[in-house]
C-alpha cells in the first residue's frame, strides 16, 4: 500500500529536498507540495493525501491553524509538523490542534520517512526533545492544577470581600481604588477561577480561602 504524503513548506530548497528524500522511498508517493498554510488546506481538500509533513512558520496561514483546520474537515489525515523549533508553546499548540507527530529539521533524513510510516499506521511519531517538552508541560499543569489557581494578592482581598457581601462600590471604598479596577479585578478573578459570576467565585473562596482568614 502505497501512502499519500503532501508536503507544506514556505522554503523551495526544503521542499525539493523533502520530496525527493520522501519521494525515494517504495511505499511513499508525494502527490504535492505547498508554500503556505492556505494552499495546505485547498491542497488536502483536492488531493486527499494520507499524511501532511506540515511546517509552522509559514505565510497567510501558519501551520498549526492550518493542521486545525486540516483534522477538523479531514479527521482520517494525519499531520506531522516537521519544523525547527524546538518550543514547548509551539508542541503543545500543534498537538492540541491535532497534529499526530512534531519532528525537528535538524534530526535524522531517515527518520522523516519514518515518521510518515508511523503516523498512517496511527502511531504518534516525537521527536525526543518534543516529547521532553510534552512532559515537562504536563507535569506544569499537573502542578498548576495541585495548586490551585494563582491569584494576586489584590485579586485576593477584592474576593474575600465579595465573599463579605460588599458591592464593587463598596469594595471599591474599602480599599481605596476605582471602582472600574475592582470590576477589572472580578473580571480576572472569575477567568482564572473559571466561573461565570459572584456567586460562584464567593462559594469558590468559601471552600478555598476560608483557612486563610
Amino acid at each position: 500500500m502505497t501512502i499519500r504524503v503532501l508536503i507544506a513548506d514556505d522554503h523551495a530548497l526544503v521542499r525539493r529536498g523533502l520530496e525527493q528524500l520522501v519521494g525515494s522511498a517504495p511505499d511513499i508517493d508525494v502527490v504535492g507540495t505547498v508554500a503556505d498554510g492556505a494552499q495546505a488546506v485547498e491542497a488536502v481538500a483536492r488531493l486527499a493525501p494520507d499524511v501532511v509533513l506540515m511546517d509552522i512558520s509559514m505565510p497567510v496561514r501558519d501551520g498549526i491553524e492550518a493542521t486545525r483546520q486540516i483534522v477538523a474537515a479531514h479527521p482520517n489525515v494525519r499531520v506531522v509538523m516537521l519544523t525547527s523549533f524546538a518550543d514547548q508553546r509551539k508542541v503543545v499548540d500543534a498537538i492540541a490542534a491535532g497534529a499526530s507527530g512534531y519532528l525537528l529539521k535538524d534530526g535524522d533524513p531517515d527518520d522523516v520517512a519514518a515518521a510518515v510510516r508511523a503516523a498512517h499506521a496511527g502511531d504518534a511519531p516525537l521527536d525526543p526533545k518534543a516529547a521532553r517538552l510534552l512532559i515537562d508541560a504536563q507535569r506544569q499543569g499537573a502542578e498548576r492544577s495541585a495548586s490551585g489557581p494563582e491569584l494576586s494578592a489584590r485579586e485576593r482581598e477584592v474576593l474575600l470581600l465579595v465573599v463579605e457581601g460588599l458591592a464593587n462600590k463598596q469594595i471599591a471604598r474599602r480599599l481605596g481604588i476605582a471602582e472600574r479596577t475592582v470590576k477589572a479585578h472580578l473580571t480576572a478573578v472569575f477567568q482564572a477561577l473559571g466561573v461565570a459570576d459572584r456567586t460562584q467565585a464567593a462559594l469558590w473562596a468559601r471552600d478555598h480561602l476560608s483557612s486563610e482568614g
